[in-house]
């Protein structure tokens, strides 16, 4: 089973990708499952549901959504290989622009839009520079010149990736992007694999549920700035 991890900001358009990508790799008869991973909500799971995709949804509520990720991704594997998948996808929204949910030796994609800005590229962390593949959606929506300047400045955090424009409502793209998925690794588990960058860490009064500000209440890690 080829496992492939899909990140990016929420409403870039990850979703209708994925499905465009489900089109064309059912072509070949791939038999794909999605596992998708978020904060609060979710209706995708819905969609996949009438597309006829087998689909998990977990809601990392107040955990951090990285270390949800990781501490359920091996589970997750493991019922991909149950359902008999091809395929299995996983979602996950990079809400802080640092999330990194990214495997050493599974086929990493960052989705990203063209309208969230020109300069956004450079403020997203790991989740783009350390991806496999960047898909950039949306690009209907803007001239060409700011199509240009923007993968300019994807190439410029990413060097090495794939960059693939693609319409998550036409599908024009997907198939490029079929291709690339097709071509993945196999594997047969996740465990004692390395992400390929560490998850955000502190444990602090926050984390475990305070809600007071003050000096009082900071205890544990924290990262204070310097004011002058």
């Amino acid at each position: 089973m080829k496992l492939i991890t899909v990140s990016g900001a929420p409403s870039s358009g990850k979703t209708s990708v994925i499905l465009r990508l489900i089109d064309c790799l059912r072509e070949s008869n791939q038999e794909v499952g999605v596992i998708k991973f978020d904060c609060l909500t979710s209706f995708d799971q819905l969609r996949y549901k009438e597309y006829g995709v087998k689909v998990q949804v977990g809601f990392s509520g107040k955990f951090c959504p990285d270390h949800f990720f990781v501490s359920n991704i091996e589970d997750a594997v493991e019922w991909g290989y149950g359902a008999g998948l091809d395929i299995l996808i996983s979602e996950s929204a990079g809400l802080c622009n640092r999330c990194s949910p990214h495997i050493q030796g599974v086929l990493a994609i960052c989705v990203i839009d063209n309208l969230s800005g020109i300069n956004t590229p450079r403020k997203i962390g790991p989740m783009l520079k350390l991806a496999d593949i960047v898909l950039i959606t949306k690009g209907d929506i803007v001239s060409q010149a700011e199509r240009e300047v923007f993968m300019f400045n994807v190439r410029q955090v990413n060097p090495s990736a794939s960059i693939l424009f693609v319409n998550g409502i036409t599908g024009q793209g997907a198939f490029m992007l079929s291709k690339h998925v097709k071509n993945a690794a196999d594997i047969t588990t996740v465990r004692n694999r390395r992400l390929r960058f560490s998850m955000p860490a502190s444990v602090c009064a926050y984390c475990t549920g305070e809600t007071r500000i003050g000096e009082t209440y900071q205890m544990g890690m924290l990262k204070k700035m310097e004011f002058r």
